[in-house]
């Protein structure tokens, strides 16, 4: 018995608990509601259920109750938003009619100002031509480094879509006529100078009108769209430099000569551009140092055949003043070829006598020859390079086109620098040439001279 009733009680506490998670699944009850005593009887699970229905039935009633009033507040709120939208959408209604009132006034008001103006909106419209106009002007004078903000005032009148104002109109007058009296003017004054490098250096700047602006003895112009001087990437030649050094160093009331830039700068920007000697000498590339070679080499060969028959022709002076022959000249060799056939018939000693001088003539023409080569070959060199310069000119033009002008004439102007470089080299080669084979055909002239005399003496010997 006492098995079975064990057995019974497992048998009910396991329903009980079947059914308890029954209640949870369907929603009846709620696990908050339920005893927490042990089930051990159906009586007991049967007032557990009736006890969770009821207080469920609470706690829903509650909710729902809860739940209506959340739906009234909801709705409540939703009435007060479409009513405020309401509001808005007339407001809205309410400022665009007046906004198209105020277009219709101020489209009237405009039409009345036309018809008060008249001639004056022209005038207006003139006014702002020209501040546009003399902004474009200023911007880029170097009387702007010493009066600054001249720009600005300029931009804000011409850009002005009202009536300029007195003031502007004032603004616009005083500038134009600063602008004309200080170009009259030199002015010294401390500035803000930026170098090669951007660096800025606070400075004594002397401003000759609106032409030139000198600092520490060198050249400034306006840089680009600011209203600051630098210094020019690279100086104008000496002279020019040594006139900026001088006005700088002037007294006042000094007289002293200045270059002067009409175009404000421009014309020395682009005075610097311009490559100087040794930057046209490598313009010529692999052609012109070739051809620069050559050029050394011949003067080097002319300068020594020149030197070396100025000694010789001083030795044949010398040899002419003497009796007795000197081996160290051409004339004292020919004269011991003399002496060396004292027996011999004119006819003989006149042959020995013409071998002497042919051995002499190599010795006084040595190296004319190449000399000569080298004067031709030089200006060819440069022709060459001048045709192969056009050539690379001409692929460039094919590949870019020729809209750019200056893409064309910087290679036409590498191209011509072979040129002018063989140019260079023939001319003093050719003078040296001639000069030194004048030299030459002088001795040999005195050489024939001497032995036409020898031979003449021998006969005269013989027939006496």
């Amino acid at each position: 018995m006492k098995n079975m009733n064990s057995t019974l009680s497992n048998i009910i506490t396991k329903l009980g608990q079947s059914l308890f998670l029954f209640v949870l699944i369907a929603g009846t009850v709620s696990a908050s509601s339920l005893p927490t005593k042990d089930i051990t009887t159906l009586n007991d699970l049967m007032d557990a259920v009736k006890t969770a229905q009821v207080e469920g039935a609470i706690e829903n009633q509650q909710r729902l109750e809860q739940f209506k009033r959340e739906q009234r507040k909801q709705q409540q709120h939703l009435m007060d938003i479409r009513k405020a939208i309401a509001e808005k959408e007339a407001l809205g209604k309410s400022l665009l009619s007046e906004i198209n009132l105020k277009r219709e006034e101020v489209s009237l008001v405009n039409e009345e100002l036309e018809k008060a103006l008249g001639n004056f909106g022209e005038l207006f419209g003139v006014t702002r031509q020209v501040a546009a106009e003399t902004q474009a002007h200023v911007g880029r004078s170097l009387i702007s480094a010493e009066f600054p903000d001249r720009a600005q005032r300029l931009v804000d009148i011409a850009q002005s879509e009202g009536l300029p104002s007195m003031g502007q109109l004032r603004d616009l007058w005083l500038i134009l006529l600063q602008e004309q009296t200080e170009q009259g003017r030199v002015s010294l004054y401390p500035s803000r100078v930026h170098d090669v490098t951007g660096a800025a250096i606070n400075t004594e700047v002397t401003r000759l009108g609106a032409f030139v602006a000198i600092a520490n003895g060198k050249y400034v112009v306006m840089d680009n769209g600011k209203e600051h001087l630098r210094e020019l990437a690279r100086q104008p030649n000496s002279e020019h430099v040594r006139q900026a050094k001088q006005v700088m160093g002037a007294a006042p009331g000094d007289l002293v000569t200045a270059t002067i830039d009409p175009s404000g700068g421009a014309i020395l920007q682009l005075l610097v551009q311009t490559p100087d000697l040794i930057e046209r000498f490598h313009q010529g590339g692999v052609v012109g140092y070739v051809v620069s070679v050559l050029a050394v080499i011949g003067v080097l060969i002319g300068l020594q055949r020149l030197i070396g028959l100025w000694f010789t022709s001083r030795r044949v002076q010398l040899q002419m003043r003497q009796q007795k022959p000197v081996n160290n000249n051409p004339l004292g060799r020919v004269l011991a070829a003399y002496e060396d056939n004292p027996n011999a018939d004119v006819e003989t000693l006149e042959l020995k006598l013409d071998d002497a001088v042919y051995k002499e003539i190599p010795k006084l023409e040595k190296g004319l020859n190449t000399l000569k080569v080298l004067a031709a070959v030089a200006p060819l060199m440069g022709l060459l390079g001048t045709v192969v310069g056009m050539i690379l000119t001409f692929q460039t033009i094919t590949l870019w086109g020729a809209g750019d002008p200056k893409l064309m004439a910087g290679g036409i102007s590498q191209a011509l620098m072979t040129t002018v470089q063989g140019l260079v080299a023939a001319i003093p080669l050719l003078l040296l040439h001639s000069i030194a084979s004048g030299r030459a055909r002088e001795l040999q002239q005195i050489l024939q001279e001497q032995c036409a005399g020898l031979v003449a003496q021998r006969a005269e010997v013989k027939r006496g």
